[in-house]
């Protein structure tokens, strides 16, 4: 009976060590490469970030040796993903999707909108350096997104904020249409993600004939600054089979 319990012991272990195999893996940390980025489509980039802000929210995060990724990525970079994001201090894309060095391009600047730099560093990202993922994030409480929907104007900052002003525009919802109305802020903040995907795809040929042949995905996102919590904008992801005027 003591070697049948033996044996089965033995059977459990293997069994459970089976089963936490897969999930080991996937907390490994994996420096992307020009072979495991080429293995990869744009839903995969997609998974890999929204699995990353799971691991964030839950603390799990991949312990990384910087040092190490800095000696693998010296010869070259291959991220899988484009990450345009605020400026905000809340909002690190590096550290709420979890990802490590070589892994995303991170253009940032108040109110995540496009101009013809950032649309021209995203064509460098996905058409000369083979990322498949572009993700729009914009965040709650968003101070350049308050800034537009109460009109400021302060030297530069006027002209950054106008390109926002759009969404503003684009937003009916009751109540005043100040910061002050945090429903208002909320829904122009979404606007304000969706019509720059939109932006993407119609203002950068580069990027939508990527997308028409099903080589890129552009999708918006919204963070919370209050849980860390990254949610997809439901209905504005770009893909082969999503029409859009030309």
């Amino acid at each position: 009976m003591k070697t049948l319990r033996n044996h089965m012991a033995i059977a459990l272990v293997a069994v459970a060590t089976l089963f936490a195999f897969p999930t080991f893996v996937q907390a490994q940390a994996v420096t992307q490469t020009a072979t495991t980025q080429a293995a990869l489509t744009a839903q995969d980039a997609l998974d890999m970030l929204m699995a990353g802000n799971e691991r964030f929210l839950s603390g799990n995060m991949i312990e990384r040796d910087l040092t190490e990724q800095v000696s693998v990525t010296g010869s070259g970079q291959y991220p899988h993903s484009v990450v345009l994001s605020c400026i905000d201090s809340r909002v690190p894309p590096e550290i709420v999707f979890d990802q490590g060095l070589g892994d995303i391009f991170s253009p940032r600047i108040a109110g995540n909108f496009v101009n013809a730099d950032i649309l021209g560093s995203m064509e460098f990202a996905t058409a000369a350096a083979g990322s498949k993922l572009i993700v729009v994030l914009g965040h709650t409480e968003c101070g350049a997104v308050k800034g537009a929907c109460d009109n400021v104007e302060l030297g530069n900052l006027t002209q950054t904020l106008s390109n926002i002003a759009p969404a503003v525009y684009a937003t009916e919802i009751e109540g005043a249409r100040t910061s002050q109305n945090k429903e208002f802020v909320d829904a122009v903040a979404h606007n304000n993600v969706s019509m720059t995907v939109q932006n993407i795809l119609e203002r950068s040929a580069v990027i939508r004939g990527q997308v028409e042949a099903g080589e890129v995905m552009v999708v918006g996102a919204m963070y919370d600054v209050a849980t860390g919590k990254v949610t997809l904008v439901d209905g504005e992801m770009g893909s082969h089979d999503h029409g859009h005027s030309h």
